[in-house]
């Protein structure tokens, strides 16, 4: 049997292994089912140059498959697209630190420092679901080598052209290339999900997801570095750091990882996933949660140094706190869905929901009475609870499907097996679309502070924008999945 793929990423029919309560890994399905009675070995003859980095039978289903052959070769794929995506997020992320460098000599005002953030997140978004696709277009293996050598767009000419007397055009397309890192996270989740049983995927993509979010932060310490070391004077030194660590990545993928061939792309999820309410419900929710995160992220440093100017004479001031809420927020992930698992996504979501407008609450107060520990515990906090939202509402996706699936079943419509065939497929294109949706939102939140600097001189606008959304997303998850209803989704 040949594996398949939903809009969202490589997929294929659930093994005996799985079970309803197993989710979609990003949302990317399972994998072909083992043949009766073997373990068959995968295809990777040598040639006189060596391995042919081909898996033309791959079945992780197969527990004596998985103990003698495939664990170890999934191993070695997993540490290689793990390295290369928390590259890629780097670079989606090297805009959060080189406006930090952009001082009066370059004659460029707060909000149009903010739209030199939102540009990298908005093509990073708009590149998460070809991205996806592209795994079973070309090979996961090859992808990870093209996406990998692709952020050499943004690094190289940064390298050579960021100095005093730049224009801002100029600047404002370098921005939109370092959008490329967004797209790997998504190729990268598609392409580790092929090598995985059901049992194990939740595991191996929750340290895929987690290994590329610290890229942000990690970005950050490279800048703070350069900071401590060479000056504000030397932005060009930050890309420069990651062109060797790009080049090793696109190396280490092409001598280490494989490809799963048979994958197929399945247009129709994506149709019918789009068709679902639920779909735009979990997408909104993402932008709160996601867009939070990688919005935060990139506007952080910035916003401290507008903010409180009277404290933050130089750049390098304000780089010691940046690297901070992207670090907490990243490693804090699998906490939301541990919570999840134990007392319901859609609890722990609305629970977060209401902390993240309490914690922009904080910030608003704290800005307006320029009180920079209440500031700083309020933003720490709205990362914080950001990754636990972003593990909670992963969560809830597979668990909407589930539930769905179950009443199917019981209303006579589909027979057991057809219904969780149907439940993951839908629960790989809802989240493929909602984490491409999602990660608009920061765009959003570097739109929100450039108009309000730009119209009101502070970020006082933006911070009750925010507060406004966090409270729409706490209506919505209460009225869709807790409010008491006949219609309402047990489980989720």
């Amino acid at each position: 049997m040949t594996s398949t793929a939903t809009a969202s990423g490589p997929t294929a029919e659930p093994g005996p292994d799985s079970t309803a309560a197993a989710p979609p890994a990003a949302g990317l399905g399972t994998l072909p089912p083992p043949r009766a009675g073997t373990a068959p070995a995968p295809q990777t003859s040598a040639s006189p140059a060596g391995r042919r980095h081909r898996l033309d039978d791959w079945h992780p289903e197969d527990p004596e498959f998985w103990r003698t052959t495939g664990a170890p070769i999934a191993r070695r794929n997993l540490i290689v697209s793990i390295a290369s995506e928390h590259i890629g997020f780097s670079v989606w992320s090297l805009w959060s630190v080189m406006v930090l460098f952009l001082g009066p000599q370059y004659g460029i005002d707060p909000a149009g420092k903010f739209l030199l953030t939102a540009v990298p997140a908005a093509l990073g978004a708009a590149l998460r679901l070809p991205y996806t696709l592209a795994v079973a277009r070309f090979g996961g293996r090859n992808w990870t080598v093209v996406s990998a050598l692709l952020l050499l767009l943004p690094a190289v000419p940064m390298a050579i052209l960021i100095e005093p007397g730049v224009s801002y055009g100029t600047l404002m397309v370098l921005a939109c290339l370092a959008g490329v890192g967004g797209g790997n996270f998504a190729s990268s989740m598609a392409n580790i999900n092929l090598f995985y049983p059901q049992r194990l995927k939740g595991w191996a993509l929750g340290l895929n997801a987690g290994g590329g979010n610290i890229g942000v932060a990690a970005v950050q310490l490279v800048g703070l570095a350069v900071l401590a070391t060479a000056g504000a004077a030397n932005p060009r030194l930050v890309p420069a750091v990651y062109i060797p660590l790009i080049v090793l990545a696109a190396l280490a993928s092409a001598r280490y990882m494989d490809n799963i061939t048979g994958a197929r792309n399945e247009p129709g999820a994506l149709r019918e996933a789009a068709r679902d309410p639920h779909t735009w419900v979990m997408s909104v929710l993402y932008i709160g949660t996601f867009g939070s995160f990688i919005g935060f992220g990139f506007a952080f440093g910035q916003v401290l140094l507008v903010q409180f100017a009277d404290r933050f004479a130089t750049p390098l001031d304000a780089a010691y706190l940046t690297f901070l809420g992207p670090l907490v927020g990243s490693l804090i992930r699998p906490v939301g869905g541990h919570l999840a698992d134990r007392f319901g996504g859609a609890r722990i979501t609305w629970l977060t929901f209401a902390g993240m407008a309490a914690g922009a609450g904080l910030v608003y107060y704290a800005s307006r009475e320029r009180s920079l520990t209440l500031y700083l515990v309020g933003f720490v906090g709205l990362f914080v609870l950001s990754g636990v939202g972003n593990g909670s509402t992963y969560k809830m996706i597979p668990a909407i499907f589930r539930a769905k699936a179950t009443r199917s079943v019981a209303d006579g419509e589909l027979d057991p097996a057809a219904a969780q065939r149907r439940a993951w497929r839908l629960s790989g294109a809802l989240i493929g679309i909602a984490g491409a949706v999602g990660a608009f939102g920061g765009v959003l939140v570097n739109i929100a502070f450039r108009q309000s600097f730009l119209v009101y001189s502070s970020a006082d606008a933006a911070y009750l924008a925010f507060i406004a959304w966090y409270a729409l997303c706490l209506v919505v998850t209460w009225a869709v999945y807790l409010r008491p209803s006949p219609h309402r989704l047990p489980g989720v």
